[in-house]
């Protein structure tokens, strides 16, 4: 049995992907500026395999990317009668989830262990480690009330404090008991939950940490 193996260099050079953007957190038009292409035969399992390994730019913010583009053969997927077509595997670096963009460097202006904690949280939201990213979004509740001293025995207690300390409006709260609820259960009992359910739980907890902490900073700045 024998196999094949190619190599390409700068093959899809300047070409047009269309692929998420960190920044821009929305699929824009990013521009290939190097790359490696690998394609081979393998004879023992008849397959045939393609990975290309790419530098993009994206066209707006012009923010660099590495990206992976893979496809085989075996993997296709029906669009016709008669036509099929290659299944595309993509990563991504750094990693990134459509239509997420996070603090930037607004970050600056959260306490030192809630800085690391939200950083922790987005780099395993990001890489689709759904169980650790639920404990961190429950963290990161945990830790606002401990930086805001909240009285209560449990998280539940402690976020119904910050209530009443008007640090968080009671629809706020209420809001809050559901990433805890979702916490509890990525941490005892190992449930993971979707990207679509993670994803708006921390654009919630992003809501309450620039209510919190950033706008006020802001408003200390611009009109001090």
């Amino acid at each position: 049995m024998s196999s094949t193996f190619k190599e390409e260099l700068n093959k899809s050079l300047d070409k047009e992907v269309s692929t998420p953007c960190i920044k821009c957190a929305g699929k824009t038009s990013h521009e290939v500026v190097a790359s490696v292409d690998h394609s081979g035969y393998s004879e023992d399992a008849d397959v045939q395999w393609q990975q290309k390994y790419q530098i993009i730019k994206c066209r707006g913010c012009k923010t660099i990317s590495f990206r992976k583009e893979s496809t085989n053969s075996d993997d296709l997927v029906q669009v016709g009668p008669d036509d099929w077509e290659a299944i595309v595997s993509e990563k991504l670096y750094p990693s990134r989830i459509e239509g997420v963009k996070d603090l930037g460097s607004d970050v600056m202006y959260l306490p030192s262990d809630l800085r690391r904690v939200y950083a922790e949280t987005t780099q395993v939201l990001n890489n689709d480690s759904p169980v650790l990213a639920g404990i961190g979004l429950r963290a990161m509740v945990e830790t606002v009330c401990k930086e805001k001293n909240a009285a209560g025995n449990d998280l539940y207690s402690k976020i119904n404090d910050l209530a009443a300390q008007q640090v968080l409006t009671p629809s706020g709260a209420n809001i809050l008991h559901k990433v805890r609820t979702l916490g509890n259960k990525a941490a005892h009992e190992v449930k993971p939950h979707t990207q679509q359910q993670l994803s708006l739980a921390m654009s919630v907890v992003e809501h309450m940490l620039k209510d919190v902490y950033i706008l006020p900073k802001l408003v200390e700045n611009v009109f001090s």
